[in-house]
Parts: C-alpha cells; sequence; structure tokens
C-alpha cells in the first residue's frame, strides 16, 4: 500500500519534468497490446489528459491492424503480408478507412473526452495534413536470388506533411488524434504505416519527443537486457550487427529519420505496463529505451 508520503514524493520527482517539458509537443505513437486491454486504454487517455493540463500539447497517432484483421476476417476477406506489412488493394482500403477513421480514431476520441480531455479525430486526408503516393517495395531476395518488386497495393509512402491544421487544433486547446492514412495527388487513399506517420507528424511540427508505444520493452542489448540510452550511431551498429532485428529494426529507424529531421529525443517503450507514457516521460529512469543523435 503507498503511503501518503510516497505519493508526495513521486509527484516531487515529476515536478522537474513538467516544467522541463511545458510547452513542448509530445507525439505519441499508440498501438498494440495498450489498445486492446481495457485497463490499459483508460490509464493511456487520462496520460494523454494529464500531459496536457500540466502544459505538454500531445500529438496522438494510432495504429489499428488487429481491428482492420478482425473486421476483414468477419467480410471473409484473407489478409496477405509482406515483410510485415499489410498488401492493401482496393476492397481491402476501404475496409482499412472504414476501421481506421470511422472506428479505432472515434473510439479513441470518445475515450479521451470520456474522461475530461478535449480531443479532436482526423485522418491524414483532412486539411491536406499528409500527401502520400504509391509504395515501391523492393524484397530483399534469398541466397543466389534478385531482389523482388512487390506490388503492395495501396500502401503509401509520405511525400509532404502539412501541419497547420495540427497546430491549430493544438493553438486552441485540443489534443490531436490521427488515424494513419493518407491522399494522394489525385484524391486517392492511401494506407500509411503508423509508426511512419508519427515519425513525419513528429518532425514536421519539431517535436520535443516522439514516443511509440510497442508491445516490448524497448531495445534489448545482446545480452538481452534492456538499453536505456542509445546513441544514431549505436543504433545504426546495432542493426548492422544483428542485434537489433525483426520488428524492431523499422521502429528504430523510424525514430533515427525523426531525429535527423529535427526531434529532440525518440522513445520506444512498453505499452503493455500501466501509465508507460508518464513513466517514460515524467521520472527519472523511465521505462523503455531513448534514442537520442
Amino acid at each position: 500500500m503507498i503511503t501518503d508520503r510516497e505519493r508526495a514524493n513521486i509527484l516531487i520527482e515529476a515536478l522537474p519534468y513538467i516544467q522541463r517539458f511545458n510547452g513542448s509537443t509530445i507525439v505519441v505513437k499508440y498501438g498494440g497490446h495498450a489498445m486492446v486491454d481495457e485497463k490499459l486504454k483508460q490509464d493511456f487517455a487520462l496520460d494523454i489528459i494529464l500531459m496536457k493540463y500540466v502544459g505538454m500539447n500531445p500529438v496522438v497517432v494510432h495504429g489499428g491492424g488487429p481491428q482492420i484483421g478482425s473486421f476483414l476476417k468477419r467480410l471473409s476477406i484473407e489478409s496477405e503480408f509482406v515483410d510485415g506489412m499489410r498488401v492493401t488493394d482496393s476492397q481491402t482500403m476501404d475496409v482499412v478507412e472504414m476501421v481506421l477513421v470511422g472506428k479505432v480514431n472515434q473510439e479513441i476520441v470518445s475515450l479521451i473526452n470520456g474522461n475530461g480531455g478535449r480531443a479532436v479525430g482526423l485522418s491524414g486526408k483532412d486539411g491536406g495534413l499528409i500527401l502520400a503516393e504509391k509504395m515501391k517495395y523492393i524484397k530483399a531476395g534469398g541466397q543466389d536470388q534478385a531482389p523482388e518488386i512487390i506490388d503492395m497495393g495501396m500502401v503509401g509512402a509520405i511525400t509532404s506533411v502539412d501541419s497547420r491544421v495540427l497546430l491549430e487544433l493544438m493553438k486552441s486547446g485540443f489534443i490531436p488524434v490521427i488515424a494513419p492514412v493518407g491522399a494522394g495527388n489525385k484524391g486517392e487513399t492511401y494506407n500509411i504505416n503508423a509508426d511512419l506517420v508519427a515519425g513525419k507528424i513528429a518532425a514536421s511540427l519539431k517535436a520535443r519527443k516522439l514516443v511509440l508505444i510497442t508491445d516490448t520493452e524497448g531495445v534489448l542489448g545482446r545480452d538481452g537486457k534492456l538499453i536505456s540510452t542509445l546513441k544514431k550511431e549505436e543504433a545504426i551498429e546495432m542493426i548492422g550487427s544483428g542485434d537489433i532485428k525483426g520488428g524492431m529494426i523499422p521502429k528504430v529507424k523510424c525514430c533515427m529519420d525523426a531525429l535527423s529531421e529535427g526531434v529532440r529525443k525518440a522513445h520506444i517503450i512498453d505499452g503493455r505496463e500501466p501509465h508507460s507514457i508518464l513513466l517514460e516521460i515524467l521520472t527519472k529512469i523511465g521505462i523503455g529505451t531513448e534514442i537520442v543523435q
């Protein structure tokens, strides 16, 4: 049982971080188990609301892969993946947009607003926020095999971000909640990886921090222990040596790209931990991996 003295110490420990990040923009990519577990969903909403109330400017970008997969299954539409990315034909794109924008986005907005926050939902198509083009994906070949060009359908690569609509919302005291779809030059809709969207949004806003919520502790060293702080050059070496591998590679690369484009720090944290965002931002030790220049 936590004592009143311990509660006071927790608040005092948070004070210098609240002062340091007052007025700062922090982009949070929301995904994984934290979007499914009911208690963790409440924790996430409260974390975002508290950040806003103590003077930070949180911006939320969300995923929704499991929800899309579940809906496609109900419609008897098979899902095809290449290196973890969903191949998105026109029929699948309709479902992706409906689930991400019409369902998941509005659920997150309702969760934040229902707990006393002021959130506004939008997609990358709103206000010209995200322009995209068809992704050109080349799958590496095996031994003695040439690389293969894969048609990923309506999977998009971001060409530009116009953050004016986000700045107006933030200026008016709202928390933007963004679904990761973008528009092409001819008005077509593209499905975009949420980590990439969060990174580009953070860069466009020159955010103080980019936080990726995952289902892992963070970046682990060769000994299996969590690395609390990782420099860019160290991350590059670890990718080359194979110490960073699998699904962690694109997340780390996303963080490094954001740092190169003006974001001060990037964090990869475990969303399975209650109040993981506050623990990473407002405590001395933190819980995940911070990636710095």
